[in-house]
């Protein structure tokens, strides 16, 4: 009887000392499989095979059964997104295969056996006998978008510091999730223990475990007096070989334990309502096999905007039928894309932009800032192709439950409340585009003043009777943030996705420009060119 494949999955590194510790691992699990059973090992990211290559070769030794499992320590975006879309691309292609999807390691006795094992040994390392109870654990996982997968770190460090005996538990994280690395320690540092214990939760070694080892070393020479350990992460080690195996059996049976009585995606989880229900869709095809591949670009190949042919006439009639010279080159773009949304020529001499306004704008584009609207008619006239080869993120609150919350307990307008969220949410670090709400404005110009909020830029363009002249006309005198706005009553949703879409097209176009005179520079560099 032919037995089922099992294909492990991993993230995949630019890191060769990572690759090689996830391909040393990979032997192991082939040591302690039976000698008949089909398996193989692929990467999601950078590294080959792929892990198409890995199914198509498990299938091609005979298997017409697959268990994939996740080769990741905790469930979030890679495991819930990623290597599902994967795996349903290929159940696609091989009807006739059986697939299996297995739960990701999560925490696991054997795991907390050997986060014991690294502790202890770097304990043993140091010339100092500490008690654990003057001693602080400072666990740091490598941090997601995930808030389920973030919570399981601080699980891990709670069961540690409870079952080994330390005085406190703080959990930081290398990238993505607060509190980051370096302020982690910082804030560690403060708590008033003879000692901290670093332990990188991590797999395997690499980019992120580096960063882990040279923050902890820095701190300890910042703080002499206090003694800093560096356990090693998990590494290459017959239980993370053995949790693994397990996973594939127990997915191969139909028993895979998948936690998701808090997962987003499934569950109206607070502050991430809007994520149920988002589809299944990898986000990784770019990096898929990258240092593989022969010849690969180096870089994204930038084109210009190629606008519709309807669209490129109106703008034709548009550059033709008025006289653009009393116009800055800067503001041209954004200035006529409101002539072709508004279909007036008039709105010209309305329009207020600060100077500097449309350059800040572009700016923070091309920084990847994140776009906030008042409604999400703003949001959904935001050219989507552009956002998502710029890689901006966009955010509406207005209609999500803690908006109606604070809308109610603060008694301001839902739009009101958006826009204080992204300010407790998002920072400075947003564009604002604010076309329907003038409360949204009047708001925006309280924090400004009060609590010293800078987005990158402010654009408020609203339409209406009540209050829009006047929280536009506050919006213009307001010389602490770049602004575009307008007199008068006209204005609307599609005026302010207009003035964002003119500068995510300018973003677009400068990177096309960028990556020419970068391609010019390197030829005249090249000797005989």
């Amino acid at each position: 009887m032919t037995q089922y494949g099992i294909v492990l999955a991993g993230h995949g590194s630019r890191d060769p000392d990572g690759l090689a510790q996830f391909e040393a691992l990979a032997q192991l699990m082939r040591e302690r499989l039976p000698d008949d059973q089909v398996f193989t090992h692929g990467y999601l990211e950078f590294a080959a095979p792929t892990i198409d290559e890995a199914v198509r070769e498990n299938i091609r030794r005979g298997a017409r059964e697959v268990v994939l499992v996740p080769g990741v320590l905790l469930a979030a975006t890679h495991a819930k997104n990623d290597m599902p879309s994967e795996l349903l691309a290929l159940a696609r292609e091989h009807p006739d295969v059986t697939f299996h999807y297995a739960a990701a390691m999560d925490l696991h006795p054997k795991l907390l056996q050997l986060c014991r094992e690294r502790l202890m040994q770097a304990e043993a390392g140091s010339a100092a006998l500490v008690r654990r109870d003057e001693t602080c654990l400072v666990v740091v996982g490598r941090g997601t978008t995930d808030p389920d997968a973030n919570s399981e770190v601080s699980k891990l460090a709670r069961m540690l510091e409870e079952g080994l005996g330390y005085g406190a538990s703080f959990v930081c994280y290398s990238g993505t999730a607060n509190p980051g690395l370096t302020d982690g320690l910082r804030l560690a540092a403060k708590l008033g223990f003879r000692r901290l214990i670093v332990l990188p939760y991590f797999l395997f070694d690499g980019v992120l475990v580096k960063r882990v080892n040279a923050a902890a070393e820095a701190l300890a020479q910042r703080h002499p007096e206090l003694e800093v350990l560096r356990a090693a992460h998990l590494g290459v080690h017959p239980h993370v070989a053995d949790v693994f195996i397990e996973r594939a059996r127990e997915g191969r049976e139909g028993r895979a334990h998948m936690n998701c009585s808090l997962c987003k995606y499934r569950i109206q989880i607070v502050g991430f309502e809007e994520q149920v229900g988002q589809p299944q869709v990898g986000h990784h095809a770019h990096v898929r096999g990258l240092l593989a591949r022969e010849g690969a670009p180096a870089r994204k190949v930038w084109t210009p905007y190629e606008p519709h042919p309807i669209e490129a006439e109106s703008f034709e009639i548009i550059s033709r039928e008025r006289d653009w010279s009393d116009v800055p080159a800067a503001h041209l773009g954004v200035m006529q894309r409101l002539v072709h949304t508004s279909g007036a020529y008039d709105i010209v001499e309305d329009v207020f932009i600060s100077g500097g306004a449309v350059e800040a704008g572009v700016r923070a584009l091309l920084l990847g800032r994140r776009v906030v609207t008042d409604v999400t008619m703003v949001q959904t006239g935001l050219k989507r192709a552009l956002l998502e080869e710029l890689q901006i993120d966009t955010w509406c609150g207005v209609h999500d439950p803690e908006t109606h919350l604070l809308s109610q307990e603060a008694g301001i307008t839902r739009s009101a409340a958006g826009i204080r969220r992204a300010w407790q949410k998002f920072g400075n670090d947003v564009i604002l585009a604010i076309g329907d709400a003038p409360t949204a404005i009047t708001e925006t110009l309280r924090l400004i003043r009060e609590h010293n909020w800078r987005p990158h830029l402010v654009i408020g363009l609203p339409v209406g009777f009540v209050g829009t002249r006047e929280s536009k006309d506050a919006l213009r005198r307001t010389l602490q943030v770049p602004r575009i706005t307008n007199r008068g009553t006209r204005g609307g949703s599609p005026w302010a996705a207009a003035a964002v879409n003119a500068m995510l097209i300018e973003a677009k176009n400068r990177l096309v420009t960028l990556q020419a005179l970068t391609e010019e520079s390197s030829v005249e560099g090249v000797p005989g060119a």
